[in-house]
């Protein structure tokens, strides 16, 4: 890539007392990582569908590392798109303008935008955020003398920030795979960019997604669907997600006492991601997962795209942490849908010789979504219908 993202600059920093055991579990859970049999490029069938050997290890383990699904030249658009993102983004959470004194992106939005944080901090570790999800908080290193009071860490609604990510969106291969997990109805969820700063970015606590289905007799792996994470740069076990495998199957579990009984946040069965620049993975919303604060130098950036079943969404009330409460009725997840449809007919005018993916629900009408002016304006604020459960 020929230029770099506009990141503030720390002084190196790490664990203190916890650094040399922190530096141990990495390169363990690295070791285990790379030796789990749920890594490959994305393989296709004459059906369209992932290997069936494929499905069975994501389903098993609760995530999957699909390699090199992402070429140079669209991690560049994308990276470039990133790099105004941040250019442009608020200098503290309640601000409307960016560093240069303007109008901040997504400042004119209703819908959630950028969530800033303190650097290296786990905000939302012991709080009632989200319904309370995330039980623990995370061990905190000590801040750089030098680091700016916030840093970036999301952006939500971001299919409307960002032709890139828009068309990344309808990558034939990344909804190929959620075609295959999901069945040819998926609906969306939501789509948020993520950002680890270099020696600054703060810590996510481990964490099952979903609130909805945990108490239904017909809960099962994928009640409440799964995440798709592009990963730009690439990401290790310093800055990138950890997932206990296998944790998807296991009903809501008190993330506290798997905490107490190893006496730290470093639980002895996570492993990370590990990837390369152009790699997705796809991560079981109800496996516990989480991040630890970034001390390393490597910067991550994901975006992460989630998908349902149409089954789990249908006729649901549910929402209050990604959009507000709501009715998930047909008419809901057809509005919400055209995002799909955008984003496939914004890929096919940059990549006209690419073939198409075709999404079942809305194929009869592809003609009404072209992606020009009036469809931006269409989807200012989208992600207020984000299906959340």
């Amino acid at each position: 890539m020929a230029f770099t993202l506009p990141l503030p600059q720390a002084q190196e920093t790490d664990f203190g007392d916890n650094e040399a055991i922190m530096a141990e579990y990495r390169a363990e859970g690295t070791r285990r990582a790379l030796a789990m049999d749920n890594r490959g490029p994305v393989e296709l069938g004459p059906d369209g569908k992932l290997l069936p050997t494929i499905v069975e290890s994501y389903r098993r383990h609760g995530f999957y590392v699909f390699t090199g699904v992402v070429l140079q030249d669209e991690l560049d658009d994308i990276a470039r798109d990133v790099a105004e993102i941040l250019d442009r983004a608020p200098i503290a959470p309640d601000a409307k303008v960016d560093r240069h004194g303007q109008p901040a992106i997504a400042s004119d939005c209703e819908g959630r935008g950028y969530r800033l944080v303190k650097p290296l901090s786990d905000p939302l570790g012991g709080t009632a955020a989200n319904h309370g999800r995330h039980q623990i908080k995370m061990l905190e290193p000590d801040i750089p003398e030098d680091a700016p009071e916030w840093v970036v860490q999301v952006l939500l609604g971001t299919l409307q920030h960002s032709d890139a990510c828009l068309r990344y969106y309808a990558h034939p291969k990344l909804l190929s795979i959620v075609s295959s997990l999901n069945g040819d109805d998926f609906t969306p969820f939501n789509e948020t960019l993520w950002i680890k700063h270099p020696r600054l970015g703060g810590s996510v606590s481990w964490h099952q997604d979903g609130w909805t289905h945990w108490d239904s007799e017909e809960l099962d792996g994928d009640s409440h669907g799964f995440n798709t994470m592009l990963q730009v740069y690439g990401c290790d076990a310093a800055n990138g997600l950890w997932v206990v495998p296998g944790s998807h199957l296991l009903g809501k579990l008190d993330i506290k006492q798997l905490r107490d009984a190893e006496g730290s946040d470093r639980l002895p069965s996570g492993v990370p991601l590990i990837c390369g620049p152009g790699d997705v993975a796809v991560t079981n919303r109800q496996a516990v997962h989480g991040s630890f604060a970034n001390t390393s130098p490597n910067v991550r950036v994901s975006l992460t795209y989630g998908f349902h079943r149409r089954k789990s969404v249908l006729n649901i009330r549910s929402g209050g942490v990604h959009n507000p409460v709501s009715l998930y009725d047909d008419a809901y997840i057809r509005r919400r849908s055209r995002m799909i449809m955008y984003g496939i007919d914004a890929r096919r005018q940059r990549y006209p010789d690419e073939q198409p993916f075709i999404y079942q629900p809305l194929a009869h009408a592809a003609g009404q979504y072209v992606w020009n002016d009036a469809a931006r304006a269409d989807v200012h604020d989208y992600n207020l219908q984000d299906i959340g459960i």
